[in-house]
């Protein structure tokens, strides 16, 4: 029912000063008067010819305000909409006079005692001086009969108990055995006896897009999970005075206007659990690898209050990504929110990838949240983690682009949930959302279908409030709180390297440091492409292994200075000694930055390769040989010194007796291939 046929009904029954009886008896002999009625809602007559018909109506005789209403409505072309009008016009005067409206369903037409019988229990439980019955035949209630009663259904039909028996019999564990099967049936027949149960529910006034508008659920609160009538769940996102805006998550296949939906009680929530790792599940956490079914016994509200200040722990341990452009000048730590920002095909997803791979043997769950990605995309992902033995580890939930937007919308969540889980039980988690941009445009979607008001760059004024509320819910909780802690990667793209648009600005302002990747890096070979002077971490050092902090000192400085130096003396041909030296420093250390897709590097291996870069000890290398040579000598230095190597590990720490051993064993090596350098 329309807002404006519930405006026009409310001012009818608030300007007829006589018998509201009468008054629809009156519009009910109108619209049963088939010629009148009929020229009064063509087209062929004139609006004054149709006056004329009105006041010379038998029907109206003494009944002046109905007859002024409907010259109004002729007015304005709704005189159609006088049924609709006259029925809630009727619902107004029941409810004035303390009566209840019921709509009974039965599978045959009752007797007269059994309508009585049912009329006494409607008053009784509405504390109604009368109930108005009207009688639906349905005969796929097979017997019994469902009673709709001011928004809640009571359930007595034979249709009803055996569904509620198959849901019971479907909670069943699957590898039960024959005895703890037949006594699972007893008692869900048991409890499937004559009780009535007791819904609130609704019904569908339209249907589309994934979008439901809903009548009904007085009582629903945002958030909270609704079951249509065909089993598809959804989310109730908007709230309005006489009906609900509700987002599908599955098929609207079989559902109609009239549909009834049923409130659950509960917001919604998804499966959680240890059997959830080295699987892929779908939004709602459902298996789409075809391993079967995955067995949780916990579920988690994929919406939950982020963490307060009382129960966080300032970000102070490493999380290596095993990338050293990363590690080395913009460091994560364990709880933080470090954004991955670019344009398209630069690299975003790989740093996730290899932070992923990075992670066997640190006792970290990682879980990745694919949005809008195509699914080829996906089971590429997941054939690399599992190639590399990271599936064993991690999680990936999965809404591809052609999932519907409300899929899309609450992966994150998903996710966020399944890593608050782990969290919670003391564990370390890395999730990364791939990514917010398209999440940012599914909700946008949801809020333009909802017909909320689209502000910059259409998108709602929540959006900010969308990503904020999923952000903050990482970070890295007290003892007392479980002493977990969950690191978010969340990636952004750009559009043409404009930083300054909606969705960064926004998430930018949300985490705690960005990694940019600029094109030109990329397309000149430089890759990871991480720009110096955008990239940044708010945690900085705090959250920095030692060997690596102490050696990376002057790496980011001596860039930035290559960077500017670079532009200045691209034209220029003649150069002083100590700008060329400084411009050889410079490439040698963008060479030794750049690092293969899928081989993340250790912190010993990092700190070697940081430690012989910015003291100066591969000024005499050549810079086209720099990264080759590099690579031979930390390799050798792994083979002939596994010892040194496991101690930087253990300890974070690089010792003065191991720089020692690292200079000796790197002038060995220049000796050994010096000589083509020479010549």
């Amino acid at each position: 029912m329309s807002e404006a046929v519930e405006r026009s009904a409310a001012a009818l029954f608030g300007a007829v000063s006589g018998d509201a009886v009468a008054v629809r008896a009156a519009a009910e002999a109108l619209m049963a008067d088939k010629r009148r009625w009929e020229v009064l809602r063509g087209a062929v007559a004139t609006e004054q010819e149709k006056q004329e018909l009105l006041d010379g109506a038998p029907a109206l005789e003494g009944q002046e305000e109905l007859r002024a209403f409907l010259k109004v409505l002729l007015e304005e072309g709704r005189l159609d909409a006088l049924p609709a009008i006259m029925a809630e016009f009727s619902r107004l005067d029941l409810a004035a006079e303390g009566g209840v409206a019921c709509v009974m369903r039965c599978a045959r037409q009752p007797d007269e005692a059994t309508q009585n019988a049912v009329r006494q229990a409607a008053c009784r439980l509405r504390g109604a001086s009368r109930a108005e019955l009207k009688i639906v035949i349905d005969p796929s209630l097979l017997g019994g009969f469902v009673l709709e009663m001011d928004g809640v259904t009571y359930d007595r039909s034979v249709k009803g108990r055996l569904d509620r028996l198959a849901r019971g019999l479907d909670a069943a564990p699957a590898d039960d055995s024959l005895e703890e099967l037949s006594a699972h049936m007893r008692a869900a027949i048991t409890g499937c006896g004559s009780e009535t149960t007791a819904t609130e529910t609704g019904r569908v006034l339209e249907i589309g897009d994934g979008i439901a508008s809903v009548s009904g659920l007085r009582r629903a609160v945002y958030g909270e999970r609704v079951e249509f009538a065909n089993g598809t769940p959804g989310i109730v996102l908007d709230l309005r005075r006489k009906r609900a805006g509700v987002v599908l998550l599955g098929s609207a296949e079989g559902l109609t206007e009239g549909s009834l939906v049923r409130r659950t009680g509960r917001p919604a929530d998804v499966p959680v659990g240890d059997a959830l790792i080295g699987r892929t599940v779908d939004a709602l956490a459902r298996p789409i690898d075809g391993l079967g079914p995955i067995k949780c016994t916990e579920t988690r509200p994929i919406e939950h209050e982020a963490p307060g200040v009382i129960s966080r722990e300032p970000v102070t341990q490493p999380m290596q990504t095993g990338i050293l452009a990363i590690d080395a000048m913009v460091p994560i730590g364990r709880g933080q929110r470090e954004l991955i920002i670019g344009d398209r095909q630069t690299g975003k997803t790989s740093i996730a990838v290899d932070a992923i791979l990075n992670q066997k043997g640190q006792d970290m769950i990682c879980i990745y949240v694919a949005i809008g990605q195509k699914s080829s995309t996906v089971a590429r992902l997941r054939e690399t983690l599992k190639k590399h033995g990271a599936l064993d580890y991690s999680i990936i939930v999965s809404a591809p682009a052609g999932e519907a937007a409300p899929m899309q919308y609450i992966a994150p969540y998903t996710g966020a949930a399944m890593g608050e889980y782990f969290m919670a039980h003391g564990k370390d988690v890395l999730i990364v959302y791939d990514d917010l941009s398209k999440h940012a445009v599914a909700y946008r979607t949801l809020s333009l279908l909802l017909r909320r008001s689209p502000g910059r760059e259409a998108y709602p004024g929540d959006v900010f409030y969308l990503h904020s509320r999923l952000l903050e819910r990482a970070c890295r909780l007290t003892k007392e709180f479980g002493g977990g802690s969950m690191t978010a990667l969340p990636i952004v793209e750009t559009q043409a390297g404009d930083v300054s648009a909606y969705i960064p600005t926004n998430v930018i302002s949300i985490t705690d440091g960005q990694i940019y990747l600029e094109s030109n890096l990329f397309f000149a070979g430089q890759r990871p492409a991480v720009n110096v002077g955008l990239s940044v971490s708010r945690v900085g050092g705090a959250a920095q292994t030692r060997a690596i902090k102490k050696t990376a000192g002057t790496l980011r400085i001596d860039l930035a200075r290559y960077r500017e130096l670079e532009v200045f003396t691209q034209f220029s041909s003649d150069l002083d000694p100590d700008t060329r030296q400084a411009l050889d420093h410079g490439k040698r250390m963008m060479a030794l930055l750049r690092q293969p897709l899928c081989q993340p590097l250790s912190v010993s291996r990092q700190a070697v390769i940081l430690y012989v870069a910015t003291n100066g000890l591969l000024n005499d290398v050549p810079v086209e040989q720099t990264a080759a040579f590099v690579q031979d000598f930390v390799e050798r230095l792994a083979q002939t010194h596994p010892d040194l190597m496991q101690e930087i590990d253990q300890s974070g720490n690089l010792s003065g007796t191991a720089t020692e051993q690292i200079r000796g064993l790197l002038q060995s090596c220049k000796e050994q291939v010096s000589a083509p350098w020479k010549a």
